[in-house]
């Protein structure tokens, strides 16, 4: 690379992400591409699918800028595409550290596999708040200097923990809520307020073995693959639109313990993934399903 080539990549260090989906149509992809390219855009990925059930087009663009570029300025160049094809869009800046909170039951290995996906720079997130029903990961969040909240949840309490929640969301400023094996139903109200910002991690291969004890179900069938499936938490239980899933053989010889102890590995992983495929803005919802970039 020459100077001048490394002098244009150096001004180039502003990063966003523009996923769109609309009405498919002639002219989008071009529409799009042109509009950043006026102004002065750099496109890094682009990825793109049609489902040809709904005739709706998905499409995914990561990009850098020129220093000194605004999501405002982006925004407006994008306007008149965006109006012409009736697009719902989305520009995220990646400058902004996008801000996480956990929630865990009893546990923890879900949430602890997290933390490390951090700490070694895989994701790249933010801790705002742990929340819990229980008081179990209290000094495991002391020693990482995170805000540690119990909500202990009954069928009295249930309206007014959610509200709490709530403003723990809003006052943290978090971008996604994760479910890491947190092992209380959140309510239609909560699921649809916070629709498609909080991920499951069901431990099963859904559609099979929802609700609870999925692996002593699947060990009392005599299955021979079992997994994990993350999600998106909608009211209808285990039945949110899939984002990742991973399975694991199994046999006869082996326990119901052994198939939980398999499970929490798999648990682990498939989380993880579904988490950061979320925050890169690689997964798009589309009625029950998930387009994923």
């Amino acid at each position: 690379m020459n100077h001048s080539t490394a002098s244009k990549a150096a001004e180039h260090t502003h990063r966003f992400v523009l996923t769109l989906a609309c009405e498919d149509q002639p002219g989008i992809v071009a529409a799009v591409t042109t509009e950043l390219a006026n102004t002065g855009a750099n496109i890094a990925e682009s990825n793109q699918f049609w489902d040809r059930q709904t005739n709706r087009f998905f499409m995914r663009i990561a990009f850098t800028a020129a220093e000194g570029t605004t999501k405002d300025d982006v925004e407006r160049a994008l306007k008149p595409a965006i109006d012409r094809f009736d697009m719902k869009t989305t520009l995220v800046d990646q400058a902004k550290k996008p801000k996480i909170i956990i929630m865990v039951s009893k546990f923890d290995h879900a949430l602890l596999h997290l933390f490390y996906q951090i700490k070694v720079g895989w994701l790249d997130a933010e801790v705002a708040a742990i929340v819990s029903n229980h008081e179990d990961s209290r000094r495991f969040a002391e020693h990482e200097g995170i805000p540690y909240h119990v909500l202990q949840v009954n069928k009295d309490n249930k309206k007014e923990q959610e509200e709490t929640l709530l403003k723990i969301v809003k006052d943290s400023g978090a971008d996604l809520v994760i479910l890491a094996r947190y092992m209380q139903v959140l309510s239609d109200n909560l699921s649809k307020r916070l629709y498609g910002k909080v991920i499951n991690i069901h431990h099963s291969f859904l559609p099979s073995f929802k609700g609870a004890k999925p692996y002593h179900q699947a060990h009392e069938r005599g299955v021979k693959l079992i997994g994990a499936t993350a999600h998106y938490v909608t009211p209808d239980l285990d039945e949110g639109p899939i984002i990742e899933q991973e399975t694991e053989r199994v046999s006869h010889a082996m326990s119901a313990e052994d198939f939980v102890a398999t499970g929490r590995d798999i648990e682990s992983r498939v989380l993880a993934r579904a988490v950061k495929k979320h925050l890169e803005s690689r997964v798009m919802l589309n009625g029950h399903k998930t387009v994923v970039f």
